[in-house]
């Protein structure tokens, strides 16, 4: 049994074992029970796989709710209730999706957490109350300090280094480069709100975007100078002119004299191998004061320096550190999303509930003929 999981999600871990038990010759069962057919699949397509794979193996699916026989009638109703499950399934997710986007467009802030600098609170929005932000006094000078260091051309670590050094922290934690990255990265500081972007940036993605939905702590010209200037200090990364070359750094060397690419080149022997100057190599003797180096001990020390710089205890954790950041950071967006779809879900549910007791006090039913207008109008 799957504790609270989804019926359109195949990949549960229970439902999985159940399948694999049930695929065995040997299977220690021949009926699966359901509350509901949707309780085992909403995906109609899934539900055919499955049970056709179980049939072949003498196990039903049998709904404690849903009668439907092995007769064609039978058969014809459970793939009708299938269908409109999956519909149900899939109309109320497009639902809750449009109810999410309408409240992004209307500058409304869609994830669970606030970001450093705000506190996140709830406004009144008709019959519902939607969350927004305000300004957090205690902390937002920090933000805007922070953007105007790195204006200034303080990287990422010389920033973190201050903010600890002066006791500051991040909601109870030291600053790392990750998380400061993600604050002078984020447009919400601009009082922008950017709804639907995934965070590969793909640029399929239609994202919802409300100029002043909150109090800017920094204006759109300075998060847009801090954004170029990060850009500029990012190391250039250069791909290798040559793939699959046997010298370890093949295009990656430049003379320090005329600026040209090195070539590596090796003896005719086969026993001596070297890095030149491409303009020496290329023009001759005389035209770049370069001097050859010996490939084998230049690519030793190299190998050296990162393991001793980057391949060492204090870096990999640092690393995993900024996955963990990152990571974190995912799930509150996904947290912030999952808040809004059960507010939406209870919303649907109330409105269901109040049709079915409408119904249940009325002298109408489903069989007897279409529910009355002011009903409709009453459960809505």
């Amino acid at each position: 049994m799957d504790e609270a999981e989804s019926g359109r999600v195949a990949d549960r871990p229970q439902f999985r074992n159940m399948i694999e038990e049930g695929s065995n010759p040997k299977a220690p069962f021949e009926v699966i029970l359901v509350w509901k057919f949707s309780r085992f699949t909403r995906k109609r397509e899934h539900a055919v796989a499955f049970k056709s794979m179980l049939r072949r193996k003498g196990i039903r699916v049998v709904s404690i709710t849903e009668h439907a026989d092995d007769s064609p009638t039978g058969k014809l109703m459970e793939a009708i209730i299938e269908s409109v499950d999956e519909f149900y399934s899939e109309n109320l997710a497009q639902d809750v999706v449009r109810g999410m986007r309408e409240a992004a467009s209307r500058g409304f802030y869609m994830a669970s957490r606030a970001p450093f600098g705000y506190k996140r609170v709830k406004v009144s929005d008709s019959a519902k109350e939607r969350p927004t932000l305000e300004v957090d006094s205690a902390t937002a000078p920090v933000v805007k300090e922070s953007f105007e260091s790195s204006l200034r051309g303080n990287g990422l670590k010389e920033i973190c280094k201050a903010l600890n050094d002066w006791g500051i922290t991040n909601k109870g934690n030291r600053w790392k480069k990750g998380s400061l990255h993600y604050l002078l990265t984020n447009e919400a500081y601009t009082g922008t709100s950017v709804w639907g972007r995934t965070s590969k940036g793909d640029k399929a993605a239609d994202p919802v975007r409300v100029e002043g939905a909150w109090p800017a702590l920094v204006s759109r010209e300075l998060f847009d100078d801090v954004q170029q200037a990060m850009r500029d200090r990012a190391p250039k990364v250069q791909r290798p002119a040559r793939v699959g070359s046997k010298f370890l750094l093949s295009g990656l060397l430049r003379c320090g004299v005329c600026g040209r690419p090195y070539s590596a080149q090796g003896a005719k022997s086969g026993k001596f191998a070297y890095y030149i100057c491409g303009t020496l190599h290329r023009e001759g003797a005389g035209t770049c004061s370069a001097r050859y180096l010996n490939a084998p001990k230049l690519e030793a020390f190299v190998v050296e320096k990162i393991r001793e710089r980057i391949l060492n205890e204090e870096t990999i954790v640092e690393l995993v550190s900024l996955v963990a950041e990152e990571i974190d950071a995912i799930a509150g967006e996904m947290s912030g999303r999952l808040e809004v779809v059960e507010a939406e879900l209870a919303d649907v549910r109330k409105r269901l509930e109040k049709l079915y007791e409408a119904i249940e006090t009325s002298d109408l039913t489903l069989a007897g003929g279409p529910i009355a207008p002011h009903l409709l109008s009453e459960a809505s």
